[in-house]
């Protein structure tokens, strides 16, 4: 491809909605345009990144025994109300009627599409295991679609899904996929990190998330350096300190006048903030129930274990507010667990402690010396949000964390879907059985910006050469210089011919402004044909490491052709 008939909308400045490196940088290297809030076109240069992406992605999961569907982005109302979630899922869903009145919503994602399909098409374990996948654009409704592709409205996906007869084939397509999607994101040149996750919207009991490590990454990943454990922000576990019990002392009330917060009645009564014990009282907004959740006062509350616990959706469970809790009788800022009319869920930590502080449900008083089961019970569970430095449940050492961004996600779903849309199939004895399902998503656009994230400097994005929308780039400083032209076009034709993707700039244009554009725009490898043109030497930079060379021509193209034939 020669430069004057290619596309290269290149920016010296990125509008100012960018903040990350990878919006900055695929919006001034013209690999994309922005349409509205979150939706983008992506021009020549990226669509070609985001066609070998694809590409990686399509082979291994055709070696893996995947088949390749495409399926309709529009989705009847009908088959997310069998599956329960038109209600759950929350106003992310983009829904709309037709002409006739028909509900319908644009695909997040597609567990019902596909379980609808499976149940129509196979009816005997003769056909079973399955593994079908797609590559196609999703729509989400974000409230605050930013970052660029890192959280759109709009964004390429690919989502597999698996049907087996039993739980010993579902674990066999589990594994296959995640060492699928290991040789995937190694292929792809990212530095990743698989944790533990939680199951979210898509539901299952197993799940794993591919991270793309970056400090701009929305997800927290709390792991141990000694014994590997791994799990992102929403399902990590974790210990706080080794408690030793003590002797239970007498409960007594005790006045505590307008303190309300859990660090103002720690220092009115001269204690640790851990000895404070906090109730924090939630609002599932569908059932109208108020649940108390109790936990210590040194530590943060992880919504997404409340909700989980609650098997409701974030679309309808929130914090209640004080005023919501006036009218139902709650003594705002003073409400503990000790007689407490409503369920209540007690954090493990809590029950390892003793003589703990506790709102007494009445203005102005605390209880003090209160204890586990002898003054308050409830429902144990793992409520606290992890952190580095708490202690691994595994081995007890101290936990560490990083950011990373969710580029893959793994799911063992069960019998979720097949269940309530009755996905079944024939078994040896004649008799029908649900089908077990795994679901396997790795968001595409998602890992194109990850990618930059991680390989960019200064001057602009380094991508990749398996990744890049061409191997080389050949830059004469003058191809108004017929001795320099003539040698651009003879490597420019000799690598054609090789099958190099490769690109010739000849446009008229300062030599310093040639460089920022491929600089930018992160080509592999620099050919450039200058003053020691009729030498047949020319300047042969990789972009990755900024390292330049002189060479003859010659040597120069059987570099490339040697790189090309690693991929």
């Amino acid at each position: 491809m020669k430069a004057t008939n290619l596309l290269i909308p290149t920016l010296k400045e990125a509008p100012q909605e960018a903040i990350i490196d990878s919006h900055i940088l695929m919006l001034r290297a013209g690999l994309m345009k922005k349409l509205v809030a979150g939706v983008y076109t992506y021009l020549p240069l990226g669509l070609r990144v985001l066609n070998k992406i694809e590409n990686i992605i399509r082979e291994e999961m055709n070696f893996a025994g995947g088949q390749e569907i495409l399926a309709s982005a529009i989705q009847p109302k009908e088959l997310w109300e069998e599956s329960g979630r038109w209600k759950k899922y929350g106003p992310e869903l983009i829904r709309f009627k037709d002409r006739h009145n028909h509900e319908f919503c644009l695909g997040p994602t597609h567990e019902e599409i596909f379980t609808d399909l499976v149940r129509n098409i196979i009816k005997s374990y003769k056909s079973l295991p399955l593994n079908i996948y797609q590559i196609q654009t999703k729509y989400r409704d974000e409230i605050r679609p930013r970052f660029g592709l890192m959280r759109g409205r709009e964004f390429i996906m690919k989502d597999a899904y698996s049907f087996d007869i039993d739980e010993l084939g579902l674990e066999k397509s589990y594994n296959n996929m995640y060492h699928t999607y290991e040789k995937i994101f190694t292929r792809l040149g990212l530095n990743y990190k698989i944790v533990l996750a939680d199951t979210g919207s898509i539901g299952g009991n197993v799940s794993h998330q591919f991270m793309a490590l970056s400090e701009v990454g929305e997800s927290q990943i709390i792991y141990c350096p000694t014994c590997n454990y791994a799990a992102d922000e929403e399902k990590a576990f974790s210990l706080l300190e080794k408690e030793t019990k003590l002797d239970e002392l007498k409960l007594e009330k005790v006045s505590t006048p307008s303190i309300k917060t859990c660090q103002d009645v720690a220092k009115f009564l001269n204690v640790e903030l851990k000895q404070v014990a906090k109730t924090m009282i939630y609002y599932e907004t569908e059932r109208k129930e108020f649940s108390a959740f109790v936990l210590r006062g040194d530590t943060e509350i992880n919504e997404i274990k409340v909700i989980n616990i609650l098997n409701s959706s974030e679309a309808f469970v929130r914090l209640a507010t004080d005023e919501e809790l006036e009218n139902a009788g709650f003594k705002v800022g003073f409400i503990g667990p000790k007689d407490l009319k409503c369920k209540i869920y007690i954090d493990n930590e809590i029950v390892k402690m003793s003589n703990l502080i506790i709102g007494a449900n009445e203005l102005d008083y605390h209880y003090i010396n209160a204890n586990f089961k002898r003054d308050f019970d409830g429902i144990v569970c793992d409520l606290k949000k992890s952190k580095a430095g708490d202690i691994c449940p595994f081995c007890g050492a101290k936990l560490k964390s990083e950011r990373g961004i969710e580029v893959g996600q793994i799911f063992k779903l069960g019998t979720k879907y097949s269940s309530s849309m009755h996905c079944s199939y024939l078994n040896n004895e004649g008799k029908q059985s649900d089908m077990l399902m795994g679901c396997y998503g790795i968001g595409v656009t998602r890992t194109f910006a990850s990618i930059i994230e991680q390989h960019h400097d200064e001057n602009g994005i380094c991508f990749p050469l398996q990744v890049a929308p061409y191997h080389v780039v050949i830059i004469p400083i003058s191809y108004s210089d017929e001795i320099q032209k003539e040698l651009a076009d003879n490597i420019y034709e000799i690598l054609k011919k090789h099958k190099v993707e490769v690109i010739l700039d000849d446009r008229d244009l300062k030599p310093g402004f040639k460089f920022k554009d491929w600089d930018l725009i992160g080509i592999p490898y620099q050919i450039v044909v200058g003053r020691k043109a009729n030498e047949n030497i020319v300047e042969f930079k990789t972009r990755q490491t900024n390292v330049k060379e002189e060479v003859n021509y010659l040597i120069a193209i059987e570099k490339i052709n040697k790189l090309i034939e690693n991929l």
